[in-house]
């Protein structure tokens, strides 16, 4: 029986294998964040490049050119979050509602070519807030306005799912 995952409860991401894009939390050490980030990163040119970048499959499934300005914004969120985690003491984060930001910056609008170079951008940067993190911030705390908890590292794994997530929701 394949394993329903708890979007309710975030933790069942940095638990077990994601059933639909294998993403395992086993094989995210803190130390490797940073190179995952940068590996997604640069698989998203070839995305962006495609003649059908702005068709979505169906009327409830985003484009690629959608999923990657999407993917962006994940990383300049989790790059802000990462920063108040290690300057303040359990921060509650702003809401984020990546729906509403998705239609009210009109994603699949959005100039491929912009997307990948501030995809590439950000990423390079959240990245290298990950690389300066000094081994005991991994365990610095924050929240979301939902209650949900996380420490840095939790945190980076639940991110990186996401990032390797949305690579695989267009790889058709």
């Amino acid at each position: 029986m394949p394993i329903v995952p708890d979007t309710k409860n975030w933790t069942w991401v940095a638990e077990r294998p994601c059933p639909e894009c294998g993403f395992d939390p086993a094989d995210y050490s803190n130390t490797g964040i940073a190179a995952a980030i940068r590996d997604n990163a640069a698989s998203w040119p070839a995305v962006l490049d495609r003649a059908t970048v702005r068709v979505r499959p169906d009327d409830s499934t985003w484009s690629p050119l959608e999923y990657a300005a999407h993917v962006r914004d994940v990383m300049r969120v989790y790059r802000e979050r990462v920063r108040l985690m290690v300057e303040t003491d359990d921060p509650l984060y702003a809401n984020w509602d990546q729906d509403e930001t998705a239609v009210a910056d009109r994603y699949n609008e959005q100039d491929p070519a912009v997307v990948a170079t501030e995809l590439a951008a950000v990423a390079d940067e959240l990245a290298s807030a990950f690389e300066r993190l000094l081994p005991g911030q991994w365990q610095r705390a924050g929240r979301r306005s939902d209650g949900a908890s996380f420490t840095i590292s939790t945190m980076a794994v639940y991110m990186t799912h996401d990032l390797v997530h949305h690579r695989w929701d267009v790889s058709g």
